[in-house]
This record gives C-alpha cells, sequence and structure tokens, in this order.
C-alpha cells in the first residue's frame, strides 16, 4: 500500500494494522476492508477472486460506502439511545448486516470507520476483529 493512493488521510502503517486484524481474526472469509471518512474512502484490502481490478473494486465498494457513511449521522441517535437507562442495552459497537452470501460490518470510531465484508461465516468472529480495529482506532487519535 502506498501513502500517495490513498483518499483519506489513513497512514499505511495504520491501514496495515487494520487489513492485518481483519486477517487474523476472520481469515480466508474476508473479502474485502475499506477505512471511510464522512467524505472519502480506501480500499485497503480485497481478496484476489473478486474483481479483476482495483478499480473495479473501488466502484463496486463505493455504493456500500454510500450505505453504511449513515452510520456518521446516526451517531447522535445512538448515542441518545445508549445513554438512556431505561434502554438498558449499552453503548454502540458496531453493525453487522446479513446478506445471502456474505456479511458487512461496519465499525465506526468518531469520524472514521472500517468496513469489513465476508463470505458467510461464525458471526462470533466479528467479535474479534471489532475488537482489535476499535483499539487501532482509537490510537489512531
Amino acid at each position: 500500500m502506498l501513502a500517495d493512493r490513498f483518499t483519506t488521510e489513513i497512514s499505511s502503517d495504520v491501514a496495515d494494522q487494520l487489513v492485518t486484524a481483519a486477517r487474523t481474526s476472520l481469515g480466508d472469509t474476508l473479502r474485502s476492508v475499506v477505512f471511510f471518512t464522512p467524505s472519502a474512502f480506501d480500499v485497503l484490502y480485497v481478496r484476489t477472486d473478486l474483481y479483476e481490478t482495483p478499480e473495479a473494486a473501488r466502484e463496486a465498494k463505493a455504493q456500500l460506502v454510500d450505505m453504511e457513511s449513515v452510520g456518521f449521522a446516526e451517531a447522535p441517535l445512538r448515542d441518545a439511545v445508549s445513554g438512556d437507562e431505561r434502554a438498558t442495552i449499552g453503548p454502540y459497537e458496531f453493525t453487522v448486516r446479513f446478506h445471502d452470501d456474505g456479511f458487512v460490518t461496519r465499525v465506526i470510531h468518531g469520524d472514521v470507520g472500517v468496513l469489513l465484508t465476508t463470505d458467510g461465516m461464525d458471526v462470533r468472529a466479528f467479535e474479534e476483529a471489532v475488537t482489535s480495529i476499535e483499539t487501532i482506532l482509537a490510537e489512531k487519535e
């Protein structure tokens, strides 16, 4: 990964850490890792059997990022719900979306986020991946 190829302000070191954390936790089921902000995104990793070119991967992920970017706007509402002692659900951690052929996991920390796409798998593995990613994003501050 080359820093001059990034459209966000992510460093090569943080990008590598995020990909390593996701690959370690999710293994060969991992399809992609996307780092995003409210206004830009970078495809950090794509499994080689999915797209012919990096441009094709970026084009495919753009729509997904557009949809998942709503997470930034939802933050005040999520915080209000999780802070309401009547809700008793605790603070927001991450979102997993179930699809016929796999999952999309969204992790948002402040003004940055990470999307993971995977093949179908045991959903408990996401918790390990998200914990590692949260730690990396928190250190980035």
